[in-house]
């Protein structure tokens, strides 16, 4: 007997082909003509022909099937559950760093899921070490020519790897990109720097080697590792302090010096947090290419003041007297409190609270793991204003949940005095301070996975 993957559809979109189709949230795809898809790959390619029979399974159990034809990229218009419909490849490795390992007890099971899983690193953007890959995987790969995807590098030193990953398939990491460019896969990398670990001479050898692999490698990115109050590890990890931080900035630079020179592109960047703890700006736009990996956190606070930048004929649209208190982690605090500084907006007296993270301990300092519980006590303390400003990071993707479980409406109910706003940009932000009494961020239209058309994924190979 076939195996089936029940899809559930999660929401639909107004006059899109699923609402067309009669199709709801709670409803469950299949099969697509005659294939079972195991996740919104295989769900893809099946609707990309032109005329298809959907097996559907609505909510009481009753399944029939609905026949249409449509055009080859047209998009079905609805959003799934989730973007695998089989099971998500968990990662087997125990790294030295690894954060999920450092969560805090006792939150829900998603947060706990070590993910390894090369369908989520194509759609999403999620780094694979490639170590929980088998051969039919690659296989796929080849096949489907899934391209590009993420690596969690670490090191280009096999033993040191294998010793990190805690996993002697970790070693193979040449043998796994070389397979990967045999099949012409591009893919993005990247390096937790741990200190005294797989910095230095380690991150020396690590960034000639993947130089050396250019074209099919894309870029390097590199962030320090973060570590929690929960960690039990027994490994000791240490983080980088201003020092530590300056030396990996000075060393990285001049490998970005060289490359632009010679190539017009930096390749190698930085996480933000290296400029923050070393107590510098973060580098100019140019530096970013295009920010390849702004979503791995590389050139966030950039593109944030860029898009603060875009909206300078933003003016104060009210004369009256306005609090306006900012949530914001301890590391880019400073940024936020310069850029409210630099327009001084008549009748807004704007605060940032930087809020000390002690739910996972306060080394955290990034605004994206800040949690209900925390900001709650912030407030608290402090007294809000008439507006609150939240960090949309915070908040679970396309949903206005915090990582503790609370959501948007149930820590505003605990304010009723004031006004609690989502803030996802520079844009955003600057259209607060300007427009305090009318800025209001929309969140329903915002998706966490969006369905893409058939022509966002490269077709197999003929």
């Amino acid at each position: 007997m076939t195996k089936e993957y029940p899809a559930r559809i999660l929401r639909v979109f107004p006059e899109g082909l699923a609402d067309e189709l009669g199709l709801v949230a709670g409803d469950k795809i299949i099969k697509v003509n005659e294939t079972y898809p195991r996740d919104i790959i295989d769900m893809s390619f099946a609707l990309a022909e032109e005329d298809i029979e959907l097996l559907v399974e609505h909510e009481d159990g009753e399944r029939e099937i609905i026949a249409f034809d449509k055009d080859p990229d047209e998009e079905i218009g609805c959003e799934f559950e989730s973007a695998v419909f089989d099971r998500i490849r968990s990662c087997a490795n125990h790294c030295y760093f690894c954060f999920v390992d450092m969560i805090a007890p006792h939150m829900r099971n998603t947060l706990s899921i070590k993910d390894d899983d090369y369908r989520l690193s194509f759609l999403y953007g999620n780094f694979v070490t490639l170590t929980n890959l088998g051969e039919r995987d690659f296989e796929r790969i080849e096949r489907l020519h899934l391209s590009p995807l993420y690596v969690s590098i670490q090191c280009m030193n096999p033993s040191l790897r294998a010793q990190i990953l805690r996993c002697k398939a970790a070693a193979k990491i040449n043998a796994h990109l070389d397979r990967l460019e045999r099949a012409g896969v591009e893919y993005h990398t990247q390096v937790v720097l741990c200190s005294g670990l797989n910095d230095g001479a380690e991150l020396m050898r690590t960034i000639e080697e993947i130089l050396a692999r250019r074209p099919h490698v894309l870029d390097l990115a590199i962030v320090p590792v973060g570590i929690t109050k929960y960690r039990t590890d027994p490994f000791p990890l240490e983080q980088f302090d201003r020092a530590g931080a300056e030396r990996v900035i000075n060393q990285v630079e001049k490998w970005q010096a060289k490359l632009r020179e010679e190539s017009g592109r930096t390749f190698v960047y930085l996480g933000d947090e290296f400029y923050f703890l070393a107590g510098r700006k973060v580098p100019p736009s140019e530096i970013y290419d295009g920010f390849p990996q702004l979503d791995n956190g590389i050139g966030l606070t950039r593109s944030f003041i860029d898009d603060w930048e875009a909206e300078a004929d933003a003016i104060r649209e009210s004369s009256g007297a306005y609090r306006i208190d900012v949530i914001s982690g301890t590391a880019v605090a400073h940024v936020l409190e310069d850029l409210a500084g630099s327009i001084g907006t008549p009748g807004v007296n704007v605060r940032v609270l930087p809020v000390p993270n002690d739910f996972f301990g306060t080394t955290v300092n990034v605004s994206g793991l800040l949690t209900a519980t925390d900001i709650r006590r912030k407030l608290q303390e402090a007294g809000p204003g008439d507006l609150v400003l939240l960090p949309s990071s915070a908040l679970r993707e396309g949903e206005d949940i915090f990582l503790d479980d609370v959501t948007l409406a149930e820590l505003q109910a605990e304010f009723p005095a004031s006004r609690l706003e989502v803030v996802a940009s520079g844009g955003d932000y600057r259209r607060a301070l300007t427009n305090p009494e009318g800025y209001h961020k929309e969140r329903s239209t915002e998706k966490g996975y969006m369905w893409q058309s058939n022509a966002g994924y490269t077709k197999p190979a003929d």
